[in-house]
């Protein structure tokens, strides 16, 4: 096996450098939080809550600019049956964010939550939380994979490795590199990380473009020569699944830990809301050079370069253009430091979701569902000891599962479908209760998977409009199904939490089939209508004041932090005392 030198000097320069960064940001605030009195496990999710806006612009925008973001984007544009118009990622995820700031990150930060799942947990209790943290999860596994996963393919091209044995290696530096410092090491990182990415892909597309075997992307965009033209178009009978697609990745991008590890972090939620629309810019700004290679790859006629008389999409290796371009097109000098500091920012990003899944294990469901009097360094091991676990995971599906795109929509699908309505109830609509949240729940899950998955072999068992049986025998949906598994988890949760709320303040069904203590329990009043209870001769008046919270004093109160809650009345949850005050 050729091993080339000049390659692996490149990836061992750019992780060095990654590693020392994040070693120095480590050792840098190895005290922050100690003053004040913050929980060491609560440093590492979420830093000391004092990310600026520098280092918060550049490590809000690291949250999807990673390796399934780069090479995801190139293989899109390349792909002569999809096109530009087809990779979606950029405008997406950049409105993901702008939404997500305009809406989601105020009240999540003026709370002072921890983790993305604790408001689940306050108003919908330990259960439900356990429940919604798997398809969380989930994603983050999945995303991790693709990150994983392009990376993997990246140094498969740089030192001619089998792309098993580059996913694993990744691997094991990602989780290394993920124990030496929690969020303070990823966020210091990120600056290095984009870094990388702009000036290694800007230094080799000009080169690339230069190349002789290149048309002229301008040309090549509207006409076809060696392929189909890369703008690509979206017929008439695929516009339902555009759609479907593009808003699964403009709201799916919302309810992810990653994202609101970052808003959580932020030094107030104003800033936090800036953090996200400065993100929202940076996206499409590093996607630019993305499409740009994509563009190049498929204006290339590969008979004249030194990868083959083949194209890569005849090869199955479509996933891998944007490192075959900085490979076969560029001067090696170029293409060695292009594909070093992409190697190195892409590995910097696996840390984050890995950091991000163990974080709402260590918090969610070790500390606040099973072990409430854990110490703070029982936690912090319990953090370490799931990074190797969900590491592993992670490495498992980005070796079992094919397209870099193919893993990114799977991961998006189930934090979409499931978690995105429940976080607006919890958020915004008043009167959900836990009945509601298992309903929705259960809704979308059924809905999602009944329209099946191709990447995981999964068939469909429900065969909505429209849907077909391709010449490969797999059943091909055309209609928004995500989307309607979306709205019906949705309207799920709404309508039987009202349902369950009447059966049982009406008297239909008696107080000790509340098994759920979801409505009739005296201590649900961050669930109920308090006015409702007393009318109902529930609770007196003398109950209205501040009564105990739901999970006990001691575990409610780990859900936020006093100093960090303001006064504005907009920012209480709809369920929350604050919100009922004036009632």
């Amino acid at each position: 096996m050729a091993i080339h030198v000049e390659g692996l000097v490149a990836i061992v320069i750019f992780y060095l450098l990654i590693l020392i960064v994040g070693i120095w940001a480590a050792w840098k605030n190895k005290n922050s939080g100690v003053v004040e009195g913050t929980d060491r496990s609560e440093t590492i999710m979420v830093g000391g809550r004092d990310i600026g806006l520098f280092v918060g612009g550049f490590t809000m925008t690291a949250t999807w600019v990673g390796g399934g973001y780069i090479n995801g984007t190139a293989e899109y544009v390349y792909l002569p049956d999809y096109g530009l118009a087809w990779a979606q990622a950029p405008f997406g995820y950049a409105l993901s964010l702008v939404v997500g700031g305009l809406f989601f990150a105020k009240p999540m930060r003026s709370r002072g939550y921890v983790t993305m799942l604790d408001p689940f947990q306050q108003i919908y209790g330990k259960r439900m939380g356990g429940l919604l943290f798997i398809p969380a999860l989930m994603g983050e596994i999945f995303w991790s994979a693709a990150i994983l996963s392009a990376l993997g393919a990246t140094l498969s091209v740089i030192m001619d490795m089998n792309i098993n044995m580059s996913v694993v290696i990744s691997a094991l530096i990602a989780i290394f590199y993920t124990l030496v410092g929690g969020l303070y090491s990823v966020a210091y990182t990120d600056v290095v990380q984009l870094f990388c990415i702009f000036v290694g892909l800007w230094i080799s597309v000009p080169s690339a473009l230069a190349h002789p075997a290149v048309s002229d992307i301008g040309v090549t965009a509207l006409q076809r020569v060696h392929q189909a033209a890369w703008l690509g178009r979206v017929d008439k009978r695929d516009m339902w699944t555009w759609v479907d697609n593009f808003c699964l990745l403009m709201l799916g991008g919302i309810p992810w830990q990653v994202y609101f590890q970052r808003v959580l972090s932020a030094s107030s939620a104003t800033y936090a809301q800036v953090l996200s629309f400065l993100a929202a810019f940076g996206c499409l700004v590093m996607a630019v050079p993305s499409v740009l290679i994509g563009a190049i790859g498929a204006s290339t006629d590969w008979n004249q370069t030194s990868y083959g008389a083949i194209p890569p999409k005849d090869k199955n290796q479509s996933d891998m253009i944007l490192p075959i371009v900085l490979q076969h097109l560029c001067p090696s000098y170029v293409s060695f430091f292009g594909l070093g500091a992409v190697s190195a920012a892409v590995m910097s990003s696996a840390d984050s979701s890995i950091l991000s899944a163990s974080s709402m294990f260590a918090r969610n469901i070790y500390q606040l569902a099973f072990r409430q009097s854990a110490s703070d360094r029982e936690i912090v091991w319990v953090m370490r000891i799931t990074i190797f676990v969900f590491g592993a995971l992670a490495t498992t599906m980005a070796l079992l599962t094919g397209t870099v795109y193919g893993l990114w929509y799977l991961s998006s699908d189930l934090v979409y479908v499931i978690i995105f309505p429940q976080l607006l109830c919890v958020l915004f609509v008043r009167g959900t209760n836990t009945y509601g949240s298992v309903a929705g729940y259960v809704f979308g899950l059924l809905l999602r998977i009944g329209g099946g998955e191709p990447y995981l072999k999964l068939p469909a068992f429900i065969h909505y409009p429209g849907c077909y049986v391709n010449d490969e025998g797999i059943l091909v949906q055309k209609f928004p199904f995500k989307t309607v598994s979306m709205l019906a988890s949705l309207l799920g949760n709404v309508l039987f939490s009202h349902l369950a709320k009447y059966l049982f303040e009406s008297g239909k069904l008696s107080a000790k089939y509340d098994v759920l203590d979801a409505v009739m329990s005296k201590h649900s009043e961050e669930i109920m209508d308090k006015t409702t209870l007393v009318n109902r001769n529930v609770i007196g008046l003398s109950e209205l004041a501040p009564v105990k919270p739901r999970l006990s004093v001691t575990l409610a109160a780990t859900f936020t932090r006093k100093e960090t809650l303001t006064e504005e009345d907009d920012d209480s949850s709809p369920d929350s005392p604050h919100s009922l005050k004036n009632e």
